[in-house]
């Protein structure tokens, strides 16, 4: 019996990239024409972004939780469970993910987002029209068929990274909505570098750039708070 230190990741892939890539052509065709739906739902949060209304932050979070729990079911436990066990636990962090997206960002206490001023809320920005716009074409420019492409609101990475980014933007640290995202970003991009895909780095990066502007957020929050003479939260 081999010793477990001899393992790698691809010992543990249960499928392969071919059938990986597969299950979203398929899955994008059953769903068609979601896809459109959800990128209108994705320019509608860039529209609200922009407008500071009261309704802003509640609309936004409400559009992501609805997002979240739709790739949970009709992805993760209608299709990715049938290659991969694990999709069946990971549907019901997503289902987490969008009832935090509601409370905590919709019912509780709604989030005011700020697309321009400081380093971070420019860099949330950036991080959501990527995902938005851009990341459903890089599969695309590496060999993918466009049947393939990940398209925000229907596939867990774009719409984790636009969580990211609109996260960034609000004014307050929101740690406890920014935790499945940043999960699945480590999760993703270690399913891709096991398959040797070329846009494997794409994830981590995207994890690394929130972290670090969650970070960056934190304390110039917690400093401001301190020059104003209001006790850190």
């Amino acid at each position: 019996m081999s010793e477990w230190w001899t393992y790698s990741l691809s010992d543990f892939l249960l499928f392969s990239p071919r059938t990986y890539y597969r299950l979203f052509e398929l899955y994008n065709a059953d769903i068609w024409p979601i896809q459109i739906l959800t990128v209108m739902l994705g320019g509608a949060i860039l529209a609200l972004i922009r407008w500071n209304g009261v309704w802003q932050g509640r609309a936004v979070a409400a559009i992501l939780a609805m997002c979240w729990i739709w790739i949970a079911w009709a992805f993760h436990a209608e299709r990715y469970a049938t290659i991969n066990w694990a999709a069946t636990y990971i549907a019901m962090l997503f289902v987490a993910e969008g009832l935090a997206l509601l409370v905590v960002g919709a019912i509780r206490s709604p989030l005011r987002l700020r697309p321009g001023g400081s380093v971070v809320n420019r860099g949330g920005l950036c991080l959501f029209v990527f995902a938005l716009l851009l990341q459903p074409a890089i599969g695309p420019l590496v060999g993918r068929t466009w049947m393939q492409a990940e398209i925000f609101g229907v596939a867990p990475d774009p719409t984790a990274v636009a969580t990211l980014g609109v996260a960034l933007m609000a004014d307050r640290v929101v740690r406890n909505i920014m935790v499945v995202p940043l999960v699945w970003c480590v999760v993703s991009g270690a399913t891709l570098w096991t398959m040797e895909a070329p846009d494997a780095f794409v994830m981590p990066v995207a994890a690394l750039l929130g972290i670090g502007l969650l970070i960056w957020k934190a304390w110039t929050l917690r400093r401001s708070r301190r020059a104003a003479g209001i006790a850190p939260v």
